[in-house]
């Protein structure tokens, strides 16, 4: 772990005091809008804390502010309101410093704007550091090639690589000069599905080895949810719920989480009822899979469609007032048309909308 600095940072505010007790990185009532037509609220009010030598994902859905709240903690925007402070010091924002950005951190942005597109990769990493000391240039460019395995490619230029292996060369770059917070905005977007559980792993193994932060901005939760220590979620640019993914999973604190996670069935108090569950909440969360479907020729329920997974099946049912999402076996035969009762296996009570 690395010691809190008792002097400031090189990139610190002039007049700047220091704060104890904090969170690695920590936001407070952090508010931004942009000029549009009418003014567009990214981020409003928001209050957060990082843990260091952890990954935190930042979820959401489109347009709830997930890549302005990146902007904010790496110091590439200036808040309207509020503040972000590093290890107690406040990080400047653009007018504050010549080159935006804390140098405690680097960001791995969707586009790949700063790789040398017809530089081969190893040139394109080993860019990043001086030519004061030409051995440890070399050493530490190789070992970050490998930790990121793409050693195999140095001679490669980007422009002949795959999305993928462009990915692990600008996470290269980053760290290459070995940052203590790596950010990435949305970093598994142009990643087939094959090689991303590969990446994940990767840098889940460069956090629990070196120490480093991560902070990372997705759009699909199911890609963070085995990889992340902590997720915070954004809806309309406010903090709806920050809390370990499993817990959030299981105990989703309002809807719009729940659908968010698990795509669950959201059943008001009467839906609820209808289909056994006795409870005095007004919201009653239902996962897919943890409902289960019989066939049965006189229930009141049936089969509407049936979405093939692999291993898995979502299967749609309605009856005359309510349909469900359920996550059944491959092994479970069912048709269309097809008429099931359905067992609640497991629900979570919630009196949130």
């Amino acid at each position: 772990m690395v010691s809190i600095p008792t002097t400031p940072p090189s990139c610190s505010v002039p007049n700047d005091v220091h704060r104890d007790g904090l969170p690695l990185i920590h936001g407070e009532n952090l508010s931004r809008s942009f000029q549009a037509k009418e003014p567009v609220v990214a981020v409003n009010g928001l209050t957060f804390g990082i843990a260091e030598a952890q990954v935190t994902a930042i979820i959401g859905e489109s347009g709830s502010g997930k890549s302005t709240m990146l902007r904010l903690i790496y110091g590439l925007l200036e808040p309207d309101e509020g503040e972000v402070r590093y290890r107690g010091w406040r990080v400047p924002n653009p007018r504050e410093k010549l080159i935006p950005g804390h140098d405690a951190m680097r960001m791995v942005s969707q586009g790949f704007d700063d790789l040398n597109t017809y530089a081969n990769v190893w040139d394109n990493v080993a860019s990043q550091l001086p030519n004061t000391d030409l051995a440890v240039k070399f050493s530490r460019t190789e070992a970050t090639l490998h930790r990121l395995r793409i050693a195999h490619l140095t001679k490669q230029r980007i422009a002949d690589l795959s999305g993928g292996e462009k990915q692990r060369v600008a996470i290269a770059r980053a760290l290459v000069r070995e940052p203590e917070v790596l950010l990435m905005d949305e970093p598994f977007n142009q990643v087939d599905a094959s090689f991303r559980e590969t990446l994940q792993r990767d840098i889940r193994h460069i956090v629990d080895e070196t120490g480093l932060t991560v902070v990372l901005v997705s759009h699909d939760p199911a890609e963070v949810l085995s990889m992340a220590d902590q997720l915070i979620v954004l809806r309309h640019g406010h903090l709806v719920a920050a809390d370990e993914p499993a817990l959030l999973y299981r105990q989703p604190p309002d809807s719009y989480t729940a659908r968010l996670l698990a795509k669950s069935n959201i059943l008001t108090n009467a839906e609820a009822s209808a289909l056994g569950i006795i409870t005095d909440a007004t919201t009653v969360i239902v996962h897919p899979e943890w409902l289960s479907l019989e066939e049965s020729p006189h229930a009141s329920f049936h089969v509407v469609d049936i979405q093939f997974k692999g291993f898995y099946q979502v299967v749609a049912v309605q009856d005359t007032s309510l349909s469900l999402q359920v996550i059944v076996s491959s092994v479970t035969d069912l048709r269309k048309g097809m008429r099931v009762s359905v067992r609640i296996k497991r629900f979570h009570t919630n009196d949130a909308s």
